[in-house]
């Protein structure tokens, strides 16, 4: 709907400012937001965002010392804090729970030693996954996210090689996501078992139907033992008695496995009351030097929520969002359509150091 709330702000002149992605439907907006004279800034959140001016910072550095960018790999996740992952996706939700599921089913398409490299959507992408050890004490890993090629223009390096942005998981992620994948239960279209107005169901006879088993009154053992031969993996089984989806508890159907699974663990996978969240991003930046001598720099930003008030994903979304309206409001950003915060004047001054 963001097109939709932006047309409107064109509309009546208001400026705008959003955390997301720009859209298609948004890039069109453009010359009808410079006619009426309105802003409307995208992409100053987190990842959008924080990621940006991080780069676009230490990228500005290197061209004012003489050096050239040759690749460029940033990861950025949020996640819950490590004493808090103790379930079988390692994960908890601190934000949409859907996009999260959804974006293990994504395409992905980046530069790897000159290289372009797709990957289809549908699930390849969590086979694609690399661990990451830029921060020893955790155990993580990453994949790739949406298109990175375009930042070779975005961010002005067109000698980088290697070009990748990802997302940030705690080992185990790719593992449990791909074998929700595997039992269908991510699976985006509407299945009629889950249809809302159909009878009542339990989650083993669920899982029973989607792997196609007739028999919904199977004995347990047995429908283990079937689950480990379809998936080839005793790791199946585990993952779906952790979570519970070989109960008998009702399910709440949705439509689709999906929006059905999403549902179920937004509750079971919220943070509690006393818990905190963790924002880690991560920028390796290859650089040559005039000298021809090669350097890669390392850029951390970690940030814990604070469990008695906001979160780590809102601070890190909702700050840089609330500094860019003021920006807007004092006169300090005067581009008007539909922009990124890539140039100089945006982003410098939020990283002051």
């Amino acid at each position: 709907m963001h097109h939709v709330v932006a047309k409107a702000c064109i509309d009546q002149k208001i400026n705008m400012v959003t955390a997301s992605y720009v859209s298609d439907a948004m890039k069109e907006l453009h010359d009808e937001a410079v006619e009426a004279g309105v802003t409307i800034l995208n992409e100053i959140g987190l990842d959008p965002g924080i990621d940006h001016l991080l780069a676009l910072e230490c990228i500005d550095d290197v061209k004012a010392m003489g050096g050239r960018v040759t690749s460029f790999e940033s990861f950025c996740g949020g996640l819950p804090a490590p004493e808090f992952s103790d379930n079988p996706l390692r994960y908890k939700f601190s934000w949409s729970p859907r996009g999260a599921l959804l974006n293990t089913l994504s395409s992905a398409r980046y530069l790897r030693k000159g290289q372009v490299v797709e990957i289809s959507e549908g699930g390849e992408l969590m086979a694609a996954t690399k661990s990451l050890d830029f921060l020893p004490g955790f155990s993580l890993e990453g994949f790739p996210n949406r298109d990175s090629t375009a930042y070779t223009n975005y961010y002005g390096i067109p000698d980088a090689l290697t070009v990748l942005r990802g997302t940030i998981r705690y080992t185990g992620f790719a593992e449990a996501a791909r074998t929700l994948q595997l039992l269908g239960l991510l699976d985006p279209k509407p299945h009629p078992y889950l249809h809302t107005q159909g009878p009542d169901m339990t989650w083993r006879g669920l899982i029973c139907q989607i792997l196609g088993f007739e028999d919904t009154t199977i004995l347990p053992e047995n429908l283990k033992q079937k689950i480990t031969e379809r998936t080839g993996s005793e790791f199946a089984v585990e993952l779906l008695e952790e979570l519970e989806l070989l109960s008998d508890e009702k399910v709440a159907k949705y439509g689709t496995p999906l929006d059905t699974l999403t549902q179920y663990l937004a509750n079971k996978l919220a943070l509690g009351p006393q818990e905190r969240d963790l924002v880690i991003l991560r920028h390796d930046i290859g650089i040559m030097w005039p000298d021809n001598r090669k350097e890669v720099r390392g850029v951390n930003f970690v940030v814990y929520g604070d469990a008695e008030g906001h979160s780590a994903m809102a601070k890190t979304v909702g700050f840089p969002a609330a500094i860019a309206t003021k920006m807007i409001l004092d006169g300090e950003i005067q581009h008007k359509g539909i922009i990124l915060p890539f140039t100089s004047d945006i982003y410098r001054p939020f990283c002051p150091g």
